[in-house]
């Protein structure tokens, strides 16, 4: 099969879908591999390394229109524009797009968004949300540490002694996770909050102090429970005592990382202004829900703040609040390792490695795999999205 790797052409988008690493294996399985001139410049790789594992560089127009594309981002209009009929799609295609899935569907390509996967056992090594989130927990405390105007660890010196940074962590899930250790190596004092009474032993183990709000009702702990790996919208009673104990410990943080998101909905609102108000002069809150919030009155869009402003960083009431919505296309070159090994396995349910010496199977859709239905979100002119 002719497989197409073109540029990513996003604002501020650094990753690739396949590597050096990866289309090696794509073209040992017998497939030709066109990757457009500088696709992985940015992520620090060049054409060369691209030709020494067997593929072929070429322009734009010929990586898009080749029998299967793979890329990082929904293409735009003009890039669905260039691919063919019948041509097959494999992305993060940002499953509750609408518009962005008709447009596809319109073009008459067999889209796949890999995003939609289940949090199956099965489907982890294919997972690209838990990849690229852990890369963006990273990068949080990375960024947060670049912006508070203090040290992160406690330091004794023959100047005196400077307090450990405290910062909390709002949404545990794998951002989350990799937060508390990233902050923890960086000698912070970490308190986290989630509404999954399972996630205590993790932060716990990571070195972080859970912020328990004890569940008073069987539906407040069912909600907590949450479905396939994501959290549940909770009850308003729970959310009432959570936004009080929240409120003490963010008054008293010096940096604060929000990472909740629930998936076809707006992100929750987790930091209120006035939470804001109270915080330190100095302090820093990076919103990894950055423009996936509810709508303010004025139009714009937070996060889990709703002073946050999307792609930008903005100082409000002395706190510093960052709202990059990327933050894994800041890590370019090893998010896209791990994005393109992520993409790789999912080629082997639709495209499943030969034996050795036989020809390169041909492309399948597998509408009883679990997976493949799952990830298909448009096929023959229609919408499939389940």
């Amino acid at each position: 099969m002719l497989i197409g790797v073109p540029a990513e052409t996003a604002a501020g988008e650094t990753r690739v879908a396949v590597t050096p690493e990866t289309a090696k294996k794509l073209v040992a399985q017998g497939h030709q591999v066109v990757v457009q001139s500088g696709a992985g410049l940015r992520a620090s790789v060049t054409d060369e390394a691209y030709q020494a594992a067997g593929a072929q560089i070429t322009d734009a127009s010929q990586a898009l229109g080749a029998d299967m594309v793979l890329k990082v981002r929904l293409p735009s209009g003009d890039e669905v524009a260039r691919m063919k009929p019948g041509a097959v799609l494999v992305g993060m295609l940002e499953p509750f797009n609408a518009e962005g899935l008709q447009r596809l569907a319109a073009a008459n390509l067999t889209a796949f968004a890999l995003e939609a996967a289940p949090r199956t056992t099965r489907a982890q090594s294919m997972d690209v949300l838990s990849s690229q989130a852990n890369i963006a927990g990273y990068k949080a405390v990375i960024t947060a540490a670049d912006h508070y105007a203090k040290f992160f660890p406690m330091l004794m010196t023959a100047a005196g002694t400077v307090k450990a940074a405290r910062v909390v962590i709002l949404g545990v899930g794998v951002a989350g996770l990799q937060a508390i250790a990233t902050a923890k190596r960086l000698g912070a004092v970490i308190e986290a909050s989630d509404v999954r009474p399972s996630v205590k032993e993790q932060i716990e183990s990571l070195g972080g102090k859970f912020i328990d709000v004890p569940y008073e009702t069987a539906e407040e702990k069912e909600a907590a429970e949450g479905v396939g790996g994501y959290a549940k919208p909770m009850p308003a009673s729970w959310l009432e005592r959570q936004k009080v104990e929240v409120a003490k410990r963010v008054a008293q943080a010096d940096v604060v990382i929000s990472t909740a998101l629930i998936p076809g909905r707006a992100a929750p609102v987790l930091i209120t202004e006035e939470m804001v108000k109270s915080m330190k002069p100095g302090s820093v809150i990076v919103d990894m829900a950055a423009g996936k919030g509810a709508p303010n009155a004025d139009g714009t869009v937070g996060g889990n703040c709703p002073l946050t402003e999307a792609d930008k960083i903005v100082q409000k009431h002395g706190v510093t609040i960052v709202g990059d919505t990327n933050l894994a296309a800041r890590v370019g070159a090893d998010a896209s390792a791990l994005y393109a090994r992520n993409v790789l396995d999912f080629l082997k349910l639709v495209l499943p490695p030969a034996a050795k010496g036989e020809p390169a199977s041909d492309f399948r859709i597998d509408m009883e795999d679990d997976i493949v239905a799952a990830t298909l979100m448009a096929h023959q002119g229609a919408v499939t999205r389940r």
